[in-house]
């Protein structure tokens, strides 16, 4: 029996909606995390746009599915043991600063606890405003020579160790050394 193709594309909005609310995301915390404009987003649950195969790629990403499930009106099955494989871990790219910032935490928790595996290039920096009040960082170096700044104190950690620090004050990580450095980043909000 041969399938019939639809002349239409899939209606994304009403998936992406559901997607989004059973993981409590907010319009802009998709918005961050998947780097799609928030009135997009607005637009494409309200089916008044189609998303791109870029858009589309970075909206499933950052919900931790794949494309075929966001573009299906059927309910998923969900695994016991959901693996994301490396490439369809979200990451924000800073290349300009010398920086990549790969998602480990799920969407849901963001904006409460996030978790990033953060990577520097030799003089790369991750600089940041102040987050929300009451927000802390901890970054664990996992190899290489960082240093953390936040106001005017600045500390260099070593490898191993883990910095605590408030993070509702301007601060930076720092690639110090001459070789790439990594380390786990989590921020959690209050």
């Amino acid at each position: 029996m041969k399938k019939v193709l639809s002349n239409t594309p899939p209606e994304v909005g009403a998936t992406l909606q559901k997607m989004r609310l059973e993981r409590g995301l907010t319009l802009e915390d998709l918005s961050r995390t998947a780097g799609v404009s928030k009135s997009m987003l607005s637009q494409i649950e309200r089916e008044k746009a189609n998303p791109t195969i870029a858009v589309t790629w970075r909206l499933a990403n950052a919900l931790g599915v794949s494309i075929a499930e966001l573009l299906s009106s059927e309910a998923p099955k969900l695994d016991e043991i959901r693996l994301l494989e490396s490439h369809e871990t979200p990451t924000l790219p800073g290349e300009h600063a010398g920086y990549t910032l790969r998602i480990l935490g799920p969407m849901e928790l963001a904006g409460k606890y996030e978790w990033y595996e953060l990577t520097l290039a030799p003089g790369g920096a991750l600089v940041s405003n102040s987050h929300d009040p009451g927000a802390s960082e901890h970054l664990t170096v996992l190899n290489g020579n960082v240093e953390v700044e936040v106001e005017t104190s600045r500390r260099k950690v070593k490898v191993g160790a883990t910095a605590r620090y408030e993070a509702d004050k301007n601060h930076a990580i720092r690639n110090v050394g001459k070789t790439e450095a990594k380390a786990l980043l989590v921020v959690i909000h209050r």
